[in-house]
């Protein structure tokens, strides 16, 4: 739960710099440069926790979950894309709480393929039902507040509204390759090395098609050279938020981790409004419609939330783990060690090796190349809200990664 909680932090925090594309950058030279960004650091921090050693073993034990962590970057990347087009079409604080509905998405997933709250009893099922319930309503009052805020541009509002929805659509089905991961005891560090390498190939494609080509779109990179760090930044944050959400959603569940994570949509919110001061120019009452909007759909996340699974649908669970088990000739007693927090592989792994070193250097060297190039942003922004929301999201950094480590040592 803390994880959850810590990845809507830092979820929210890695949308920020998209804001960019309200000056002229495209949508999918924002998507890449995040995803560049992504992939270096989903390089880097899991060589800098576990050390490559441990990431080669793990994988080359489930190989067969290679081919689903490519395509949930791939996935991932599209979806990421569409999110660049919404906050370009209706703003952070309305795009974030519309694709925030792949929790609807992802909890049907987990229900019909992965056993979750099988055996939940009554109560469960009311506590789900009444937060999907509460989430779509929610969404519907921020999307009538969106086409009313947008009336003089009802074409491009219509389509930031579908922007959002299809990538709330895409992650709550990139939600299927997490857990099958997970139930067959796959380490979040390991999955999401190969992860960024779908994302990079899927985003450069797209990003080499839409541009016209190679030349056009470097040209268009060095032109925007200044803005790199800030896009690079954020698919940092992106990274560490997407990592907490993998841990709730190996431990808890999709159909509970991920609407967690999506409180990020109170951060979208904060970053909207009091950063960026979105809602200054509107009505009374379109303020009004947005948050209460936004309030309705965080109660249904934590509605979802609480309906902990008791033991029934925790021996369902188990069902779904001996299926993967009979399927790829796993060990069922490492799966539900991993399940409940201790790390079978690392004794299987040696020491770290020296090139750990070398890759972490050249993160970091690549962080600094492009910070010394970065210009600030010609984006009105509230100092003393932006310093405030980055303590609090820095707080909830240390206390996620102090309890993954006292209670799993990151397994």
């Amino acid at each position: 739960m803390v994880c959850g909680l810590a990845a809507g932090a830092w979820l929210g925090a890695a949308e920020a710099p998209t804001k960019l594309v309200t000056i002229g950058l495209s949508p999918f030279l924002i998507s890449l440069a995040m995803v560049a960004g992504v992939f270096v650091a989903r390089w880097t921090v899991p060589t800098v926790i576990k050390g490559t050693g441990y990431v080669y073993v793990d994988l080359r034990a489930k190989a067969h979950l290679i081919v689903w962590a490519v395509l949930a970057g791939a996935i991932w990347a599209v979806a990421n894309t569409l999110t660049v087009f919404a906050i370009r079409d209706v703003g952070i604080s309305i795009a974030f709480p519309l694709w925030n509905t792949n929790s609807l998405v992802g909890l049907f997933w987990g229900w019909l393929l992965f056993r979750e709250l099988r055996g939940g009893g009554w109560q469960g099922w009311v506590k789900v039902l009444g937060g999907s319930i509460a989430i779509v309503v929610g969404a519907t009052l921020l999307g009538y507040a969106s086409a009313h805020q947008s009336a003089g541009e009802p074409q491009r509002a219509t389509t930031g509204i579908l922007a959002a929805l299809g990538a709330g659509v895409l992650w709550g089905t990139m939600y299927i390759p997490y857990r099958k991961a997970y139930l067959s005891g796959m380490n979040p560090l390991s999955f999401v090395t190969v992860f960024t390498v779908g994302e990079l190939l899927t985003m450069g494609t797209l990003a080499v098609i839409f541009r016209g080509g190679v030349g056009p779109l470097l040209e268009e990179l060095t032109l925007a050279r200044p803005a790199l760090f800030w896009l690079f930044l954020g698919g940092f944050c992106w990274v560490l938020g997407d990592l907490f959400q993998q841990y709730a959603a190996k431990y808890i569940g999709i159909g509970r981790g991920i609407p967690l994570s999506n409180t990020n949509q109170l951060w979208g919110l904060a970053w909207g409004a009091l950063v960026f001061g979105e809602l200054a120019g509107h009505t009374g009452s379109t303020q009004t419609l947005i948050i209460a909007g936004s309030v309705i759909m965080i109660v249904g996340a934590v509605g979802i939330s609480t309906a902990v699974a008791p033991a029934a649908e925790r021996a369902s669970w188990r069902e779904a783990m001996e299926r993967e088990c009979a399927r790829y000739g796993l060990k069922i007693e490492e799966l539900v060690a991993s399940q409940a927090g201790e790390d079978p592989l690392a004794r299987k792994v040696t020491a770290r090796r020296w090139w750990d070193g070398l890759i972490v250097a050249g993160a970091v060297g690549i962080f600094i190349w492009l910070a010394l190039g970065a210009e600030s942003p010609p984006l009105a922004m509230n100092a003393q809200w932006t310093a405030a929301i980055i303590l609090a999201t820095l707080a909830l950094l240390f206390a996620g990664g102090w309890f993954l480590w006292k209670r799993t040592r990151f397994s």
